[in-house]
Order: structure tokens, then C-alpha cells, then sequence
């Protein structure tokens, strides 16, 4: 079944939008209307248009956000619904946008990141099945007779055309099952901590994925704040926005120990997720009573962290692209080689 979650470039486009029109006094009900009128994604304007219907019908905007179930992100639902309370609607809507447009760019950078290793390995699996093609014919033309099974220069079973389709089919099913089964196992797994726990223990990876949450932690707690949230509610939905299960496993302690009459940077600390410095810092601005602004200050430093972690990770597995590469190269050179040792033998009588 497709996800009827709104694509966050639709979503960061509606946000701004939405909030210019607001700041500049339009009624909301209007305003959604006006949106979803110039809105070219189907499902996106359908959604907003029975967000402008249930308000017009006396919804608040919460409310009428939740009755498009899948899809509006929690986060997007939680904020606006204490921005219609504290007023500070457009602003919130302002700051979404930013937030979106931010992620838009972390997904470009990612995938553009890891093209050209992913180009290097498809290449690679072509060549491949170009080369069992040429061989099969190579094989056929040495002399194979009529019935007789062409000669198999690799030893890998695939000959020809047959063959290289074979390991196309192979090649390509093994990729989209892994490709498959990492969607799967986030989908089954995607409100527990064991996939992001795993994958956080891979070395860059695991950087990469926390700094990528840290930052996501801190502009959501920032805005969160600024915007009349209840702390507890706050530290909640903050972590809920990082999108890693680890962090977000780890929301009802940290929200005991702040319950329980513990400072921010103590109940942050009991999760071993931020660094020192970062709580160090939580600590000082706690004293100031400076921490939304000390955590929006933090926000792009994470980022940028996670962004030259993500070009260490592409160049990684470019490097890894290219040692698979150079492996299957020295493999089918020498496959040959004793391929060809063999039919010399046969041919002297192992003499």
C-alpha cells in the first residue's frame, strides 16, 4: 500500500506559502484553499482541501490536520497545534518550511553523494555480463559441436547469452533484495531501537546518523520552545523528530528525569547519545535560561558535521566500489588463465 505522506518539498512549499499568507492577514480557511488550488500534487491537494473544508465546518487546524490520517508528519501537527494557541502560527509555518527545505537538501546531497559509486558498481555488473556474453561466443567459436555445452571460460556455469542474462537477473535481485529488505526491516522496526542501534555501531555511519539526529534534536527543540510548548510535550515530539529509533526510544526517560525535577543536560546525559561538549553547553545556556537559542545556534554546526561525515561515507564506498571492481578483474583474469592452463593440459596429455 503507497504512503499518503505529502513530499516534504510539496510539504516546505505549502508551509511557506501558508505562512506568508497568514502574516499578511489572510483567514486561514482561505489560505489552505488558495494553497491547495496551486498545488500540482494530486494527493497533496486533496489532502489540504478537506483540511480547508473541516475548518470551514469549525475545526481548528490541528484537528483538521489529524483527519488527513498519514499524511501530515507529527511534528508538522504538534507545532501547529501550539502555534494556534500561543498565535504564533505563521511563524511556526515559517520555520517548517526552513526545516523541510533543510532535509529536501540533506536528501540531495545524500543521493548525489553515493551516484557515482552506485553508477561504478552497475557498470561494473554490465561488463561483467558483456564478458560472459563475448566468452560464450569466443567458446562456441573454439570449436563446440552441434548439442555440445559451449565452453565455459569462467567457471562460473554462465555462458553467453543465457548466461549473462542469468547473472543480470542474479546481480540485480541479490541489490534489490537487500535494497528491500533494509525498507522493510525500518518499516517493521521503525518505532523500536534495534536497525538504528545497529547501524549507528557501523563506523561514519554511525556519526553520520548522529549528527544528523543531534541537529534535527536541537532545531526542533528550539522551535518547540520559542513556541510555547510544555517541556516534557517538547523533549517528546524533539525527539520524535530526529527520526532515529535510538533517540526516540529514549524519550520517556529522559522526560522521568525531567519530570522528576532534573536539569535538561543531566536528563540528556542519562541517554548516551549527545556528546560532552554538547551537554556541556545545554548546561551553561540552562543557567542563562538561553537554551532554545543556545540549541538553534547548534543546530547547522551538527549539521555540517553530518554533512562532511556523509562525503567521508561516499567516498568510502566509492573506494569499496572500486576494490569489488578490481577484485571480480584479478578473479576473471585468473579464471581464464586457468581455464586456458587446463586445455593445455588436456591437449599435451598432462605432459
Amino acid at each position: 500500500m503507497f504512503s499518503r505522506r505529502i513530499p516534504l518539498k510539496t510539504l516546505a512549499t505549502s508551509c511557506r506559502t501558508l505562512g506568508t499568507m497568514l502574516h499578511a492577514g489572510v483567514a486561514i480557511q482561505r489560505a489552505f484553499d488558495t494553497v491547495a488550488r496551486k498545488t500540482s500534487h494530486a494527493p497533496t491537494r486533496r489532502a489540504l482541501e478537506q483540511v480547508a473544508l473541516a475548518i470551514t465546518q469549525g475545526d481548528d487546524v490541528s484537528s483538521a490536520l489529524r483527519s488527513q490520517a498519514g499524511c501530515f508528519p507529527d511534528l508538522f501537527i504538534d507545532l501547529v497545534d501550539v502555534a494556534e494557541q500561543t498565535g504564533s502560527l505563521p511563524e511556526v509555518l515559517a520555520g517548517l518550511a526552513a526545516h523541510y527545505d533543510n532535509l529536501v537538501n540533506l536528501r540531495r546531497t545524500f543521493l548525489s553523494s553515493i551516484a557515482w559509486p552506485i553508477i561504478q558498481l552497475f557498470g561494473a555488473i554490465f561488463v561483467v555480463a558483456l564478458l560472459i556474453w563475448v566468452l560464450g561466443i569466443v567458446g562456441q567459436m573454439g570449436g563446440a559441436r552441434p548439442g555440445e555445452k559451449p565452453l565455459d571460460m569462467l567457471g562460473w556455469g554462465l555462458v553467453g547469452p543465457t548466461g549473462a542474462v542469468l547473472w543480470l537477473t542474479l546481480s540485480f535481485g541479490t541489490l534489490g533484495a537487500l535494497v528491500g529488505g533494509y525498507f522493510a526491516a525500518a518499516r517493521l522496526f521503525r518505532k523500536q531501537r534495534f536497525l538504528d542501534g545497529l547501524l549507528m555501531r557501523i563506523p561514519i555511519v554511525g556519526t553520520c546518523m548522529r549528527a544528523f539526529a543531534i541537529a534535527r534534536f536541537s532545531w526542533a527543540y528550539a522551535l518547540t520552545q520559542q513556541s510555547g510548548m510544555l517541556i516534557l510535550t517538547s523533549l517528546e515530539a524533539s525527539l520524535r523528530a530526529t527520526g532515529n529509533g535510538v533517540f526516540v526510544a529514549s524519550a520517556p526517560q529522559v522526560c522521568d528525569l525531567v519530570n522528576a525535577g532534573e536539569d535538561l543536560s543531566t536528563a540528556l546525559a542519562s541517554a548516551p547519545l549527545f556528546p560532552d561538549d554538547y551537554l556541556q553547553m545545554v548546561q551553561v545556556a540552562e543557567t542563562s535560561g538561553t537554551v532554545p537559542e543556545m540549541l538553534q545556534h547548534l543546530s547547522p554546526q551538527f549539521e555540517d558535521q553530518a554533512r562532511r561525515s556523509l562525503k567521508a561515507l561516499a567516498e568510502l564506498m566509492g573506494w569499496v566500489v572500486w576494490g569489488l571492481v578490481a577484485l571480480l578483474i584479478v578473479f576473471i583474469v585468473f579464471s581464464i588463465f586457468l581455464r586456458y592452463v587446463g586445455m593445455i593440459n588436456e591437449l599435451t596429455g598432462g605432459h
